[in-house]
């Protein structure tokens, strides 16, 4: 049974576009399909991505509503779309508690660090490559995570390298991060998706 994905964005969606391909010609095809794209920002590029793809896609400018109302837009979208698991791909937005205890251990989170280290609240794309860069760091990576109520603590489901060299920067880094990101982001989905399929198989 093919489950179905709510993809979460707030910019350029090049993860988005990485899931996309991946339902298409990739691992992921016959296992995973997008329901909904949901952004927290009208002028996301990602937006444009899914469009091009032919897939629902929802805009909601968190700027411009109550927190309250905005979260209960997002889980409206998640919840009528009928997705099995929540793709947070580059989403810039706290997930709100009412759609973690919902989507327990569904939520799916990419991070351009190895966690645990260079995680938490303000670490996101170039903050996090900057750290990495002023710390003289010999190696970064992704790292797709389960959510839970805090930033970047979920249980690890899957992490891979890329080793740095002393004279790069942090858009250097960033770039091979994100090769690395759209590489292991549909990957970790596949394993979820095959988790829950062998815990369902179990408790049967």
């Amino acid at each position: 049974m093919i489950k179905k994905l709510a993809v979460l964005i707030s910019g350029n969606g090049s993860n988005l576009q990485a899931i996309i391909n991946s339902t298409k010609d990739g691992i992921l095809k016959d296992v995973a399909k997008i329901a909904v794209v949901i952004s927290s920002n009208p002028d996301a590029y990602g937006l444009e991505r899914a469009k091009q793809a032919g897939l629902k896609a929802v805009a909601l400018d968190y700027k411009n509503m109550p927190k309250e109302q905005y979260d209960e837009e997002v889980y409206r979208h998640i919840k009528e779309s009928g997705a099995d698991l929540v793709c947070l791909a580059g989403y810039l937005r706290k997930i709100s508690h009412k759609i973690i205890s919902e989507y327990k251990s569904k939520i799916l989170n990419i991070h351009p660090a190895l966690l645990p280290k260079y995680g938490g609240k303000g670490m996101y794309g170039h903050h996090v490559h900057e750290a990495v860069v002023k710390n003289k760091e010999k190696k970064s990576g992704a790292t797709v995570h389960f959510v839970d109520d805090d930033y970047d603590t979920g249980y690890i489901i899957m992490q891979k390298e890329v080793f740095l060299n002393e004279d790069e920067s942090h858009e250097d880094v960033a770039k091979k991060v994100l090769v690395v990101e759209h590489e292991i982001f549909p990957q970790a989905i596949k394993k979820a998706i095959e988790n829950e399929q062998k815990k369902t198989n179990k408790d049967k």
